[in-house]
């Protein structure tokens, strides 16, 4: 049997969203394994190009690309953009989201709209991209970020939660329907996570409040959360499929 490992050396890794926060830790973790890395964002233009810069720096290859991956249109010329440039994707992370703190009758239809279309159908359309080769080529890893709140939901972020919990179906449904392929697809709930969507979102006594229930004490650091990435992208995971994990420092689990 040959010997299995966690080294991504030589696969193509696109993580959506990985401008700044759980992505950009991702990508600095899967090009510290020799993973040739992709860093799509749609707004953090300056984040990006520091990132690269800084991976390019230590020898990895990576290039960003903008685009929106709630567009069928952007999505399709990501992946033709990456495929002329540095190969077909081995690795996908769906990391793009974006949060909203509202009431649901204070929400507005297009409100719900941006939330779903990024978080879930941004999803779906990067996966309908990457799955053709992963199938031609009998491998493939797809990580999916999704939230400690898609399992338990949250008050004040139930459009949030939804598209999360969305996330997940879609996961578990996607990992059974591609295993014959040899590929897996996996989620990663993160409970709060010290990123600026946090920070943003959250005054000072919120997050006193959030802590406190938090049976660790303190706020995941993202890259914690790449680490779990990492491997479920790598070859030691093969029989991990279809499957949720949850990194929240005990929070939903108590």
């Amino acid at each position: 049997m040959d010997h299995i490992n966690n080294s991504l050396e030589g696969q193509v890794c696109l993580i959506t969203g990985a401008g700044r926060g759980i992505g950009a830790a991702v990508a600095r973790a899967a090009a510290a394994r020799g993973a040739r890395v992709v860093v799509n964002y749609n707004s953090s233009y300056k984040e990006a190009q520091t990132l690269i810069a800084e991976l390019q720096q230590s020898g990895c290859i990576a290039l960003a690309l903008q685009g929106d991956v709630s567009s069928e249109q952007e999505v399709s010329k990501l992946f033709a953009e990456i495929r002329n440039t540095v190969g077909d994707v081995d690795l996908l992370v769906n990391n793009a989201g974006v949060t909203l703190r509202s009431l649901v009758q204070d929400t507005s239809a297009d409100e719900w709209d941006r939330v779903m279309n990024v978080n879930l159908k941004g999803a779906f359309l990067c996966c309908k991209q990457a799955l053709p080769y992963m199938i031609r080529k009998q491998y493939g890893r797809i990580v999916n970020i999704a939230s400690a709140q898609g399992i338990n939901g949250a008050a004040f972020e139930s459009v949030y939660a939804a598209s999360k919990g969305g996330l997940i179906a879609f996961t578990k449904s996607l990992g059974s329907e591609v295993a014959p392929s040899g590929i897996t697809a996996n989620a990663i709930a993160p409970g709060p996570v010290a990123t600026d969507m946090i920070y943003s979102h959250l005054d000072e006594a919120d997050i006193k409040t959030l802590l406190d229930e938090i049976p660790a004490g303190r706020l995941a650091e993202p890259e914690e959360i790449a680490s779990a990435c990492v491997f479920l992208l790598s070859r030691d995971a093969a029989y991990i499929n279809a499957q949720v994990l949850c990194i929240d420092g005990g929070w939903i689990a108590r």
